[in-house]
């Protein structure tokens, strides 16, 4: 799946951007992946892995997994959810959209692909630009975890639900 919003390209991650990408995470991220991680995401969860392009050089990705298990939202309910693992885009073209895009690629891929009712993901506490487009997303902050980072930050635990006609 291939969309285009202004001068910005999205499309599913493919192994020879796999050096770009691990890049863009260390560029911009404190938590960083190996090479093997990001690539045995795509292999098992290809449909959640997307990539953002400006003149054909990728500026963002986001990247997920398909998890079973107890709802962060339905008390004692078993459910298949989407957790966002890592999401990135290189500072000069961040508060452009293309954060939001790539999140609504991957929740999209969560319910077409593999049929889950929410997803979930993990923030710095002072990642406030992060935590606005969340909620813009439609997630709540559900709880605090505490030292969740190894610098000891604590993460806000946010959640949704997926409603398949969203997505359809």
């Amino acid at each position: 799946m291939e969309t285009k919003q202004n001068d910005y390209r999205f499309r599913k991650f493919r192994e020879e951007d796999l050096e770009k990408v691990v890049w863009i995470n260390r560029l911009c991220l404190p938590e960083n992946y190996s090479p093997y991680f990001f690539l045995e995401l795509h292999k098992n969860y290809p449909e959640t892995f997307f990539v953002a392009e400006y003149e054909n050089n990728i500026v963002g990705y986001v990247m997920a997994r398909i998890e079973t298990g107890f709802s962060e939202i339905h008390r004692f309910k078993i459910v298949k959810k989407g957790h966002i693992i890592s999401i990135a885009v290189v500072p000069e073209h961040r508060l452009k959209g293309v954060g939001t895009r790539l999140m609504l690629n991957s929740l999209r891929g969560m319910v077409q692909s593999y049929g889950c009712s929410e997803t979930y993901l993990e923030v710095r506490v002072s990642n406030h630009n992060a935590i606005a487009m969340y909620k813009k997303l439609g997630y709540r902050e559900v709880r605090r975890i505490p030292h969740y980072y190894l610098d000891g930050e604590d993460a806000s635990l946010m959640c949704r639900e997926l409603k398949h006609e969203e997505f359809f």
